[in-house]
């Protein structure tokens, strides 16, 4: 998805009940922020992408309700990172201790909190490079695992808390590791 970035900080600098009003005023449009305070608009995936983005969640909701060790997400989610970033991974999980410790209005809004597991499937106009940096800004806000899909190039970049990413060559299945344990993503969903 093409993002295009609006910087309104020389005009005014949305508090985050500002920037919650103004996604709640739109709701037919995706909006982030960045860690600078600019506002980026995200266009719509396309229907082999959302496709492709509601069966891998469905695996993740589907071992997540066997597991009951946390909550998922999906890519409408908003999440409020350390470093005052809002993104929307694709698919999210947190860890059901850290999810609990939220208020009710914190779990409410935009949780401010880094999921302990974030996705990002790439849409063919995505850019390559701007999705490595934000999944970079995951694991700095400590996102323990993450993983980029990128079906054109038929590569999935593991992001890992404190270790250098790794690059996988059409792989066939991801395992959730220690952070989601048990899961398993059969990656013919993806490369199908």
């Amino acid at each position: 998805m093409t993002a295009i970035t609006v910087n309104l900080n020389p005009i005014i600098q949305l508090t985050d009940h500002q920037f919650y009003q103004l996604c709640r005023e739109n709701p037919e449009v995706k909006f982030e922020r960045n860690a600078k305070g600019e506002i980026q608009i995200m266009s719509p995936t396309g229907g082999g992408t959302g496709k492709r983005n509601v069966e891998i969640s469905a695996d993740f909701v589907f071992w997540n309700r066997q597991n009951k060790l946390g909550v998922c997400f999906d890519s409408s989610t908003c999440f409020k990172l350390p470093n005052g970033a809002n993104r929307s991974p694709d698919v999210a999980w947190i860890k059901k201790e850290r999810w609990d410790a939220l208020t009710p209005e914190e779990q409410e809004k935009f949780p401010p909190i880094a999921p302990d597991f974030v996705l990002e499937l790439m849409s063919p106009s995505d850019s390559l490079e701007e999705t490595q940096e934000k999944m970079q800004e995951y694991i700095n806000n400590g996102v323990r695992l993450g993983w980029l899909i990128n079906r054109k190039m038929r590569q999935v970049e593991i992001y890992r808390l404190g270790k250098p990413v790794e690059v996988l060559e059409f792989p066939q299945e991801l395992s959730g590791e220690d952070v989601l344990p048990g899961f398993v993503l059969n990656l013919q969903i993806v490369w199908g």
